[in-house]
């Protein structure tokens, strides 16, 4: 009952903005030819959805993103573990961790473009870097928040530091890691299409939007594009909610108040 009334505000919030949208370029309040009217990208972002073309960058974007996403998550979650449990690495790599996670991901890109020459491989590095660090700091502080009356209960009946790490810390932390991965997920759909519109040219989402302004351009169509790449982002993140729902049932209130 929540999650409909939920997903009903936030249809009843997108509507209001297309009619604000509408409205303020019916009244002739701004060039349409800087704002389109909302019908008209809808109507745009309609057509794409059935071309090929834009379908082909679409999928580029994604795999490129999805690549990034998974190997940040297998890195930064094991890496977590292994810093939140030994006290010592955790206070030696503070500085370095520090350090490291301002620098922006599109900073890198002329060192990317040095390091590899695949243009899937460029971006899926990019997106790695910026994922990583929402992923390996949740982890960290899921880690800290874990209840160390449970911890030492069970190193009471003799369990060692392994056990009490997968039996306890790790169940714990779980959704917080959870709710780091859909933080990264969204950073990391923000870095991909970024570095594709910084680069230009080649494929993805981000390079169709680039391609949609040049020589005069098209606004209707790159808000089009632009509204597609907003979706993709509402649909990973759902997805990533319905994981959380189903693996973790027992923590469900915590879900539905971050979704």
């Amino acid at each position: 009952m929540i999650g409909a009334r939920r997903v009903g505000l936030g249809a009843a919030g997108v509507l209001g903005a297309i009619l604000v949208v509408e409205a303020v370029n019916r009244l002739g309040l701004l060039d349409e030819d800087a704002l389109p009217a909302a019908t008209t990208v809808l109507a745009e972002a309609g057509r794409l959805a059935v071309d090929g073309d834009f379908l082909v960058d679409v999928g580029d974007t994604v795999r490129a993103w999805a690549g990034g996403l998974l190997l940040a998550v297998a890195v930064a979650v094991p890496l977590g573990l292994l810093l939140g449990s030994v006290p010592l690495l955790g206070a030696a790599s503070r500085g370095l961790v520090e350090m490291c996670r301002p620098i922006p991901s599109v900073a890198l890109i002329p060192l990317v473009l040095i390091m590899f020459s695949s243009v899937t491989q460029q971006k899926m590095a990019l997106i790695f870097y910026a994922s990583l660090w929402p992923i390996l700091i949740n982890t960290l502080y899921a880690l800290r928040d874990v209840d160390p009356v449970a911890k030492e209960s069970l190193r009471a009946f003799g369990f060692g530091e392994g056990a009490v790490l997968w039996r306890v810390s790790l169940p714990s932390a779980a959704p917080f890691i959870a709710t780091g991965v859909r933080i990264a997920a969204s950073v990391g759909l923000v870095v991909v299409i970024s570095a594709e519109l910084l680069a230009g040219g080649g494929e993805g989402v981000g390079a169709f939007l680039s391609e949609s302004q040049s020589g005069g351009g098209d606004t209707g169509l790159m808000l089009a594009g632009a509204c597609w790449a907003g979706a993709l982002g509402l649909a990973a993140n759902a997805g990533l909610v319905g994981l959380e729902r189903v693996a973790f049932r027992w923590n469900t209130a915590r879900v539905e108040g971050v979704a």
